[in-house]
């Protein structure tokens, strides 16, 4: 008997397989063809009342496929774990919010954003923005498929964005150089002696479309407080928000020890709240141990209670 996700998965791999052999083109454009056929009901996979999140995963795995056979760095994908983990800390911390207004401004296929927007029991109206042209389909036809509220937007997210302020940003940032020195110029976060950081000049970025008081989680480097430009982004931080909580990911989630990461928690400055009691440090234990992952969320818990009072 097979599940959903493996029936989905299955039909989008067959049709994507099939145009990739007729058409020469690669997989993923296949995938591209496939979510039409199935949004438009000229072709559907055979499932029953599928969730969400079925449909989610389905897609991820398929995209997944593809992005091995892509070379293309920037074609990745937030480890599904990372993405869950996020969801749970976004859904903890927006506890007795009705409506929720996310933005994420490195959207790529989208699928953190989905697997927090899946995630949440209150409603949410969320905002995408993504330069490639492959990926935002992507974004697009999953967003469809799994009637998510949500407006894309197709342009280099360091540009001027047409996005009012929101309660949540969250974003798995480029990490690297950004090339365009001139829109850097604009940033207070831009390098007078080399190329700024994308990662922070996207954390500015974000900050001003964020509502005071709203929440900020960034996928950063492990090493972001270490490097030459970290002087200036300190500076940055203190005056615009609070660090709330900075959460070391598992090693073993990432392929290299060059790519790993950190959860960094920030809220923006508001006149009516208070600087957090405790910033939280905290490691993310191998997430396949039950009883060291129950510690770690009871620790959260803990931590979230005492900067409740």
């Amino acid at each position: 008997m097979h599940t959903n996700v493996e029936k989905i998965f299955t039909f989008i791999d067959q049709e994507s397989s099939f145009i990739e052999e007729q058409e020469s083109a690669t997989y993923l454009e296949g995938v591209i063809y496939a979510l039409e056929l199935w949004i438009t009901d000229k072709k559907t996979p055979s499932i029953t009342n599928p969730s969400k999140e079925q449909i989610r995963k389905a897609v991820q795995l398929a995209i997944l496929k593809g992005m091995k056979q892509s070379a293309q760095v920037n074609h990745q994908m937030t480890p599904d774990a990372i993405g869950l983990l996020v969801a749970y800390l976004v859904k903890e911390m927006s506890k007795g919010k009705k409506e929720l207004a996310i933005l994420d401004p490195a959207l790529g296929t989208g699928n953190l954003l989905y697997t927090i927007m899946n995630s949440l029991p209150t409603e949410n109206h969320a905002f995408g923005v993504e330069i490639d042209d492959l990926l935002i389909q992507l974004a697009a036809q999953t967003g469809e498929l799994l009637t998510c509220d949500i407006q894309l937007f197709r342009q280099d997210a360091l540009k001027p964005l047409l996005i009012d302020p929101v309660d949540v940003v969250v974003s798995d940032l480029p990490v690297g150089y950004y090339p365009d020195s001139e829109t850097s110029q604009d940033y207070f976060l831009h390098s007078e002696e080399e190329m700024s950081y994308a990662h922070h000049l996207f954390m500015e970025q974000s900050m001003k479309h964020v509502k005071p008081g709203g929440y900020l989680y960034f996928l950063v480097p492990e090493s972001i407080f270490e490097s030459k430009q970290a002087p200036k982004l300190h500076k940055f931080l203190k005056e615009t928000g609070w660090i709330q909580a900075v959460i070391q990911l598992p090693s073993n989630i990432f392929k290299t020890k060059g790519q790993e990461k950190s959860l960094l928690i920030i809220q923006k400055k508001s006149e009516t709240l208070k600087a957090p009691r405790e910033v939280l440090l905290a490691k993310v234990p191998n997430m396949s141990n039950k009883e060291a992952m129950e510690l770690f969320f009871k620790k959260i818990d803990i931590w979230q209670e005492e900067n409740a009072k």
